[in-house]
């Protein structure tokens, strides 16, 4: 069966809403919500294909274009390759040009729309930023707090509390602070024992490695509404991120890094090669930062994640 090749548009407004269309009952997957776009023909480059796509549904002709993900599903009777692009302006009134109804949602109200199996990693794609901020160790909670609390006024939008000293009281203490600083404004990603996950509802959490060599086969142990990441460094922890149904992961360390001298990097190709294969979002981490982001889009990712590169008091 040959994949079939969709390039897919996640169209954002000058207010952050994003575009969305619903299926024809006739079609495919018909009466689900989709991201506008169609089949790229045979030698059309993917761009080309988007833009004619949307000029025939919706009226527009887009500006400013990125790579956001790229997802392989095979459905029962179909495959597909999903060529997803980030449409941050175009020109003209969207409209339904094919009958087709139309909704501006804002991120977080995409949950509440129903996909195509295959959507599910563009949803998490489209609600994510494109960096991720993992806090620094060996600061005192006074300097951690106010850190946050500048990282956030700068505009991060993810964070991960990181627990280097295992998982001791004072983390949870420190979990409970910085989830009030982040309430409303910022993700909050925490790590430590599963126990743990009923004591901080608003917060999403990132499992280890470790963790998830243990308890990939189990499943996801959060529900949908939650968010779930894992740390990644090969092929294998990618498999077993896919397994335990994480919504996105970071995958590192892809050049040489201060925090972990001796690990021996990715390299950004053999990063895109892991990436390629893996349908849902990634942060790049080890060595990169916002200077990094563009090529990290390049190559597939969602974005770039780091420690000293976001830390705004480095």
């Amino acid at each position: 069966m040959k994949r079939v090749h969709v390039a897919a548009a996640v169209i954002r407004g000058a207010d952050g809403k994003i575009l969305i269309a619903r299926r024809a009952d006739t079609q495919h997957q018909g009466g689900l919500w989709e991201f506008p776009g169609g089949k790229v023909e045979a030698d059309e480059a993917v761009e080309t294909a988007l833009a004619r796509e949307l000029q025939e549904e919706l009226g527009i002709v887009p500006g400013t274009a990125r790579p956001l993900i790229k997802i392989q599903h095979d459905y029962p009777d179909k495959q597909v390759l999903l060529d997803v692009w980030e449409v941050a302006d175009f020109t003209g009134e969207p409209h339904g040009a094919e009958g087709q109804p139309l909704a501006w949602v804002t991120p977080r109200e995409l949950g509440g729309y129903e996909f195509p199996a295959a959507n599910r990693p563009i949803v998490a794609a489209a609600r994510l930023p494109g960096e991720y901020l993992i806090t620094p160790e060996g600061l005192e909670t006074p300097a951690l707090l106010r850190g946050i609390q500048k990282a956030i006024a700068g505009g991060i939008k993810l964070i991960q509390l990181r627990a280097p000293n295992g998982y001791d009281p004072k983390y949870r203490d420190l979990a409970v602070d910085a989830a009030g600083l982040c309430a409303g404004k910022a993700q909050l990603m925490l790590k430590g024992p599963f126990e743990w996950l009923g004591d901080f509802p608003s917060a999403g959490w990132h499992v280890t490695a470790a963790q998830l060599r243990k308890y990939a086969s189990a499943g996801r142990p959060l529900p949908a509404s939650r968010w779930l990441a894992a740390s990644c460094h090969n092929a294998e922890e990618l498999a077993l991120a896919e397994e335990m149904g994480v919504d996105f992961v970071t995958l590192s360390p892809v050049q040489h890094t201060q925090t972990h001298p001796d690990a021996q990097p990715l390299g950004w190709d053999q990063a895109s090669q892991l990436i390629s294969g893996f349908n849902r979002p990634v942060f790049l981490l080890g060595g990169v930062g916002p200077a990094e982001r563009q090529r990290a889009w390049e190559s597939g990712a969602q974005g770039v994640a780091g420690i000293r590169a976001f830390w705004p008091e480095a």
